[in-house]
């Protein structure tokens, strides 16, 4: 019971990496607050787990961050964690990108992040205790074709997080990101589906598989915890060794 009498936000938690750690939080002990879009299975996936409350909410319109932090403080009494899993890619090549494209990408991946950080920390800040953790992505440090906003977009969380870690530190908060490499999710799924796609991938990392959302959310779950107090503005690498090689 890691996170026993914890409070905690999941965004995109209908599914893959925000959907595990949901799950994974409230078995050690936390009450979560599980977030995604009304499209999705959010008021589905974690039907009959108490600990879990459901919120239907684009984290992107006007408004959300502080309808999800009022949320939390009504459900379940406050904020001590805030993981921001929400995200969301595309592929096309620079000079192709509609900037409506840039934005999309943006507002997910940074925007929302940001703005769930900037109204959570008061909340932590008044309790002395808090733990931001940001999804990143092994692509925060590199790069393939055609992901430029994604790229920098993921870049962007990497520097937004090592930010708060130094400036709120002193608070009792830490906050720390993690850099997924190829993780079999909802929107990965397509791809990894391919068994010829799959295997190149799978051959890319050291331990020759993909990850699982579960891989993640383990992670997660060290960061939101006691036993990682003395960690803060790191970026936490699962990717099963992908990034060993150039």
């Amino acid at each position: 019971m890691r996170l026993k009498d914890k409070k905690a936000i999941v965004t995109g938690a209908a599914s893959g990496i925000g959907e595990a750690t949901a799950k994974l939080f409230a078995e050690e002990g936390a009450q979560v607050l599980a977030v995604d879009r009304p499209e999705s299975a959010i008021l589905e996936v974690h039907k009959g787990v108490a600990s879990i409350v459901p919120m239907a909410q684009d984290i992107t319109e006007d408004g959300a961050p502080e309808r999800i932090i009022s949320e939390a403080k009504a459900r379940l009494g406050g904020v001590d964690v805030l993981m921001n899993n929400a995200g969301v890619s595309g592929r096309t090549f620079v000079e192709e990108i509609p900037l409506e494209e840039w934005d999309r990408i943006f507002n997910v991946n940074v925007r929302a992040q940001f703005l769930l950080c900037k109204l959570a920390l008061p909340v932590m800040k008044d309790s002395g205790w808090g733990r931001i953790i940001n999804v990143a992505s092994v692509m925060a440090e590199r790069t393939d074709y055609g992901l430029a906003p994604y790229c920098a977009s993921k870049a962007g969380v990497a520097g937004l997080t090592r930010t708060i870690a130094l400036e709120y530190g002193k608070f009792g908060i830490t906050a720390n990101y993690i850099l997924p490499g190829p993780i079999y999710t909802g929107m990965t799924q397509q791809n990894f589906d391919q068994e010829y796609i799959r295997t190149v991938w799978e051959k890319k990392t050291a331990v020759r598989r993909l990850g699982q959302p579960i891989d993640i959310a383990r992670g997660a779950l060290f960061l939101a915890s006691d036993e990682s107090e003395y960690v803060t503005g790191i970026g936490l690498t699962i990717d099963g060794g992908l990034t060993l090689r150039t």
